[in-house]
């Protein structure tokens, strides 16, 4: 989190990329939604965890908690999260599969 010290340059050396950044994101985490804060944040952490952006796990898990959340739930979520990435990963061997089999003569 120590690098969020550079989140003002960020900000202040590309301001239009920035506004639009963080008006999605209000809009994504807004509170007047038919998702309740709870689930937003629940499923913010799963997001988090397939892209494995670690600030966003930390501030989602804080938010989830604050919501209501209970620690069960944020398990699940990490279970949830990892089969739905490996199931992206045999979706890619797919098209690996395929492609394997159409660059090589006989190798299908």
């Amino acid at each position: 989190m120590d690098d969020m010290k550079y989140a003002k340059d960020l900000i202040e050396l590309a301001p239009l990329e920035a506004k639009a950044f963080l008006n999605l994101k209000a809009t994504a985490e807004r509170e007047d939604g038919a998702i309740p804060a709870k689930y937003r944040e629940l499923v913010s952490i799963g997001v988090a965890l397939t892209t494995q952006c670690g600030y966003c796990i930390d501030v989602h898990t804080k938010n989830a908690l604050e919501a209501g959340a209970s620690r069960q739930e944020i398990a699940e979520v990490v279970f949830i999260a990892a089969a739905l990435r490996a199931g992206a990963a045999v979706g890619h061997g797919l098209q690996a599969m395929k492609k394997a089999s159409e660059s090589w003569p006989g190798s299908a």
